[in-house]
C-alpha cells in the first residue's frame, strides 16, 4: 500500500537533459526535445530560464502562483528581459484562486512542432469540478515574440475516479519516445500517471492519451535517452511507499504497460544526462527524506542522498546497482546531519565545458553555522569514470562573492538548475532560495573551464522579476525545469 500524502505535502519533479543533436526549426524534425529547443521559447537560439513562484499572489489572492521566464542572451539572464505568467494573464486558462499554486512544476518542449519551445505549468492544488486539489496542467505556446496564449491539458477519461485530492501535475516530464520528432508528455499525480503522445494541437489535444492506473501515485517522472537510440525512455517514481520509503523506480521503454520495476534503484525525483561522456544518458535520482524526516527507519542515508544509474546499449538493466553519494561520502562537501535534505533538488549539465555532465545537488535543510535551514548546493563533477567527488564544490550564501547573507530559513538549494543560458558552451549555475525575504530569489553564476564563477554572480529576486506577494512568502525560486521534490 502506498503512503498517502496530505494536501500540504506537495511534490514536483521536472526532468530531461536530451542527448540528440540540434536540428533546423524550419519544419517538424526528429529530436524536438533537444536542449536548444526544449527551453528556447522565443527561438533566438539562447536557452531560457523558467522560475516557479507557487505562492505568489495575484493582488490580494494569496498563493495563486506565478511563473517567470527570464530570456537567455549573450550576457545571460536578467530581471528585465522576462515574461510573467499567472492564471490572470490574458490567454491563460483558469482563474487565480487562493493556493492553486500555479508554477509548482514546470517543463518545456516543442509540443506543436513549430520550432519554438512551449512551456508546461502545473497547478496541482487547483480545484476542478467541485473537487479540491484536483489539479490542472497548462501549456503556454512559444513563438518569435516569446510566450503567449495557452490551453489546458485534460486528464485522461476516467482519471482518478472516486478520488478528490489527485493533484494532477505533481510531476511533469517530456521526451520523444517514438522518434517521430513530437515529444510525449508525462504527468504524475497522487492518484495515477497519465501519458500523452505528441504532436499536440493548439487546443491541447494530443495524438494519444494513456491512463496508467496500475502505477498509482507518481511523485516523480523522468524522461531521456539511456540506450542511445535517439528516443527517450521513461522512469516513474512513486515516492515513499509503505513498503519502500526510498521510493520504487519503474523503467518504461515505450512498450505496453507501465514498465518494470528496477529492484536496486531508488528515488523520489530525477534527471537524465551523460555523466561519463559515453553517449548514453545516465539517470540521477534524489532521495532527500531521511529517517528523521520520515519519522520511520528505512529512508535515505542520514541527511539525504543521490543515486546514479549508468545508461548503455541495453539501457538501464534490472541487475544494475546504483552508485550512491551523500554527505558522508569522502570528498562531498558538508557533513550528513538529520534533515539536511541533500537531493531534494538536482540538475544535470556541463558546468565547465569538458564534455561530461556534472550534477548540482540542493540541500535546503542544511544548517550554516547557527542558521538552520539556510541551505547549500553541492556540485559533483562528471568524468570518464562517472560521477566523482574530485574538485567537488559547495556553495552557500556565506561563500565569497555569493550575494545575500546567510539567514535562518532561506532554503538556498530548494531548486537548482544547470543550463547554458549565454551559449558559451558552459552551463550557468542557478540556485533557488525561495524563502529569502518575502519573495524569494535565484542565484545565477556563469560557467567557466573551472566551473561556476562566483565573482560577478548575481541574484534575481521575485519582486524585481514581477511577482506579487500578499500575506505569505511568494516562493520565487521554488521550481525550475530541473528536478525537485517538496516534502
Amino acid at each position: 500500500m502506498r503512503r498517502v500524502l496530505t494536501a500540504g505535502a506537495v511534490v514536483a519533479a521536472v526532468v530531461a537533459v536530451p542527448l540528440t543533436p540540434i536540428a533546423s526549426a524550419a519544419a517538424p524534425y526528429k529530436g524536438a526535445n533537444t536542449a536548444a529547443v526544449q527551453d528556447d521559447f522565443n527561438g533566438d537560439g539562447y536557452r531560457d530560464l523558467v522560475v516557479g513562484a507557487p505562492y505568489a499572489a495575484n493582488g490580494k489572492v494569496e498563493g495563486a502562483g506565478a511563473v517567470v521566464v527570464l530570456y537567455g542572451s549573450a550576457s545571460t539572464v536578467s530581471a528585465t528581459h522576462r515574461t510573467v505568467l499567472t492564471q490572470a494573464t490574458a490567454g491563460i486558462p483558469g482563474d487565480p484562486e487562493e493556493y492553486d499554486r500555479f508554477g509548482t512544476a514546470v517543463a518545456g518542449a516543442d509540443l506543436d512542432r513549430d520550432g519554438y519551445a512551449d512551456l508546461i505549468v502545473s497547478a496541482p492544488d487547483e480545484g476542478v469540478g467541485g473537487k479540491s486539489a484536483r489539479g490542472s496542467v497548462t501549456v503556454v505556446w512559444g513563438g518569435p515574440k516569446g510566450l503567449s496564449g495557452g490551453t489546458t491539458i485534460a486528464p485522461p477519461k476516467g482519471y482518478g475516479d472516486g478520488r478528490t485530492y489527485c493533484r494532477f501535475g505533481m510531476s511533469l516530464a517530456t521526451g520523444d519516445m517514438n522518434g517521430d520528432g513530437a515529444p510525449e508528455l508525462s504527468v504524475g499525480s497522487s492518484c495515477e500517471g497519465a501519458a500523452y503522445s505528441g504532436p499536440f494541437t493548439r487546443t491541447g489535444q494530443a495524438s494519444g492519451v494513456e491512463r496508467l492506473q496500475d502505477i498509482g501515485e507518481t511523485r516523480g517522472v523522468v524522461m531521456g535517452d539511456v540506450d542511445g537510440d535517439g528516443m527517450a525512455e521513461r522512469f516513474w517514481m512513486a515516492g515513499p511507499t509503505d513498503g519502500d520509503l526510498r521510493g520504487p523506480v519503474r523503467y518504461d521503454d515505450g512498450g505496453s504497460g507501465s514498465g518494470v520495476e528496477l529492484p536496486y534503484a531508488d528515488g523520489h525525483a530525477g534527471q537524465i544526462g551523460d555523466v561519463n561522456g559515453d553517449g548514453y544518458g545516465d539517470l540521477v535520482t534524489g532521495i532527500s527524506e531521511d529517517d528523521y524526516l520520515a519519522n520511520e527507519t528505512g529512508a535515505a542515508h542520514r541527511g539525504g542522498e543521490i543515486q546514479v544509474l549508468y545508461g548503455g546499449p541495453h539501457g538501464i538493466t534490472a541487475d544494475q546497482r546504483p552508485k550512491v553519494f551523500h554527505q558522508d561520502t569522502a570528498g562531498v562537501p558538508g557533513t550528513a546531519e538529520n534533515g539536511d535534505e541533500f537531493g531534494q533538488s538536482l540538475s544535470v549539465g556541463d558546468a565547465n565545458g569538458d564534455g561530461y555532465a556534472d550534477v548540482l545537488v540542493g540541500s535546503p535543510g542544511e544548517a550554516v553555522g547557527t542558521h538552520k535551514l539556510a541551505g547549500t548546493a553541492v556540485l559533483l563533477r562528471g568524468s570518464a569514470s562517472g560521477l566523482t567527488t574530485a574538485k567537488a564544490a559547495g556553495y552557500t550564501q556565506d561563500t565569497a562573492y555569493v550575494p545575500g547573507a546567510v539567514e535562518t530559513g532561506d532554503q538556498f538549494g530548494a531548486a537548482v538548475h544547470l543550463a547554458d543560458l549565454d551559449r558559451d558552451g558552459k552551463a550557468e549555475t542557478v540556485v533557488g532560495a525561495p524563502t529569502e525575504n518575502s519573495d524569494g530569489c535565484v542565484w545565477v553564476a556563469r560557467g567557466s573551464a573551472a566551473g561556476p564563477v562566483a565573482k560577478g554572480s548575481f541574484n534575481v529576486c521575485g519582486k524585481s522579476a514581477g511577482i506579487g506577494v500578499y500575506n505569505v512568502k511568494g516562493y520565487f525560486g521554488a521550481a525550475t525545469t530541473s528536478a525537485h521534490v517538496e516534502l
